[in-house]
């Protein structure tokens, strides 16, 4: 059994490619967005509202919306990815939940990944 959303879209997983760390030479860090990876089309999404804030300084006003994705359980999704939704592009700030299975069936339940989009 599998998420169907009958009227869902697909949008796109944006990843950085990976360079070497300034700090150890021996690793690779997922920073580079001049080289990213090859998008990703995930097929049958949604995204949802959720809030949206102003974020005020003396020298700055810039508002942040939030927003949800949900999509298949199994999707490769990390912190730092990219979310673009036709002209719009969200960010993973955070953790996304696991991909949990059950036990018994092996199924893989939607997730909810929370994203980001900073304007100002």
């Amino acid at each position: 059994m599998s998420m169907i959303f009958p009227h869902g879209r697909t949008v796109t997983r944006e990843r950085a490619g990976l360079m070497p760390d300034p700090y150890n030479p021996d690793a690779e860090v997922r920073e580079d967005w001049a080289n990213p990876e090859e998008p990703l089309p995930i097929p049958g999404a949604f995204i949802a509202q959720t809030s949206t804030s102003l974020l005020k300084t003396a020298t700055r006003e810039q508002a942040a919306e939030s927003k949800s994705l949900f999509c298949e359980g199994t999707v490769d999704i990390q912190k730092g990815d990219r979310i673009r939704d036709g002209d719009l592009v969200y960010t993973i700030d955070g953790i996304p939940p696991a991909a949990d299975s059950n036990p018994f069936t092996g199924w893989t339940p939607p997730r909810e990944i929370p994203l980001t989009r900073y304007v100002g």
